[in-house]
């Protein structure tokens, strides 16, 4: 959790005293103004600055015509500068009671200041402002403390953050039917902390999961769901973006086993490596993120041969048919690597697939406004896709 940030602004204060709170500095510029520094997140190297999150509450605000300016979303990708107008069509999401977020109902682009500037006539005297809906490891521990008396899901610690955070692994499947004759699927969320849509998504697969629609029935009957909720339990309590505690990019660096500084990736690359390794199937990985603008899957299209090529086009035609996934131009093929001449840069995909063929796709799912639901997805949205999701990846491997 990030140290108290209480400013007072004639009779308004701003705090970020909570799970995953996060703002810079904070500038009253009038009554009712008020210009709010995203504070971005850098690697180990002091490069790559992303300014994707901020998440904060203001409070004695009720009957205020609020005007805040969201600055400083200029920043720096795979060593790339940019300007932040990949985040001119940002709309970010407020809430009177910290659980139900509506999102702001338009957004201007500051081209000036990197920025984006809402409007909010503040109904209550307490008002969260966050970049989209959050999900915390408190909203994962509610979860798993929901799920754990279901007979068919099972949870266990397979290592420990750089702060000493369990590292989960949640598996999902009917026990009485013998693990020998079903299909395998692994997925992964939360690699960047402030992808929280893809845990929504998660929580949505695990609770479809473990309903009883028929459908849920047989694919428990007839599948083992592996689950890797949170990759960065660190970065999400502390408001982070995508980098652990000494400043790695968790999903960068799949090609080094360090288990000091890397403790996150160790954990989890030992887990599904020894799964393969001990002769068990795995029919589809796949680790979901968020972007601005564009639905995508991305997989070894070309190096993976015929077969992967194919179930890369099932799984992009059963998340068309299934679920509001909007992706015109079809899967992406993957790099063998990202360029950077050395160790230390491979995907969880692209070093899954370099080290044992494992067909591993990754999945991109947008937060800006959506084409196919018409507004930016709402964690309904999220949580309905993840129900979809999980009919798309059974329909693919059918």
């Amino acid at each position: 959790m990030t140290p108290v940030l209480t400013i007072l602004l004639l009779a308004v204060t701003v705090r970020t005293n909570f799970e995953a709170g996060r703002i810079g500095r904070v500038e009253q510029v009038s009554e009712n103004d008020w210009r709010c520094a995203v504070p971005g997140e850098t690697d180990q190297d002091g490069r790559n600055r992303q300014p994707s999150w901020f998440y904060f509450r203001m409070d004695g605000v009720r009957g205020r015509e609020l005007t805040i300016e969201l600055a400083g979303l200029h920043g720096e990708y795979n060593d790339r500068p940019h300007d932040g107008s990949g985040h001119r069509n940002m709309r970010p999401v407020y809430s009177y009671d910290n659980r139900n977020w509506r999102h702001f109902p338009a957004s201007e682009w500051v081209p000036a200041a990197a920025a984006i500037r809402v409007r909010l006539k503040a109904e209550r005297d307490r008002v969260w402002i966050a970049r989209q809906p959050p999900y915390t490891n408190e909203h994962l521990r509610r979860l798993i403390a929901d799920l754990r008396r279901d007979p068919h899901f099972t949870s266990r610690v397979i290592g420990r953050s750089v702060e000493g955070r369990p590292l989960l692994l949640l598996t999902v499947t009917n026990p009485s039917v013998p693990d020998s004759a079903k299909k395998v699927i692994w997925l992964m969320g939360r690699q960047h902390a402030w992808e929280s849509g893809t845990s929504w998504v998660v929580e949505g697969v695990l609770r479809f999961l473990l309903s009883q629609a028929p459908e849920a029935v047989r694919t428990r009957d007839t599948y083992i769901v592996q689950v890797l909720p949170m990759a960065d339990p660190d970065g999400v309590y502390g408001g982070g973006v995508r980098f652990n505690k000494y400043g790695y990019d968790l999903n960068r660096n799949w090609d080094v086993a360090d288990p000091v500084r890397m403790p996150e990736i160790h954990a989890q690359r030992r887990v599904i490596l020894e799964w393969v390794d001990a002769g068990r199937r795995l029919d589809l990985f796949l680790t979901l993120h968020n972007t601005e603008a564009r639905d995508y899957i991305q997989g070894p299209l070309s190096s993976g041969g015929a077969r992967i090529r194919e179930l890369g086009e099932r799984l992009w035609k059963a998340l068309i048919e299934n679920t509001s996934f909007h992706s015109p131009g079809g899967p992406l093929d993957q790099a063998d690597g990202t360029g950077s001449g050395g160790r230390g840069r491979m995907t969880v995909t692209q070093a899954l697939f370099h080290e044992r063929r494992i067909p591993a796709f990754l999945m991109e799912l947008m937060v800006d406004s959506h084409p196919r639901l018409g507004h930016p997805p709402t964690v309904e949205d999220r949580l309905q896709f993840g129900a979809g999701l999980l009919r798309a990846v059974c329909a693919a491997l059918e």
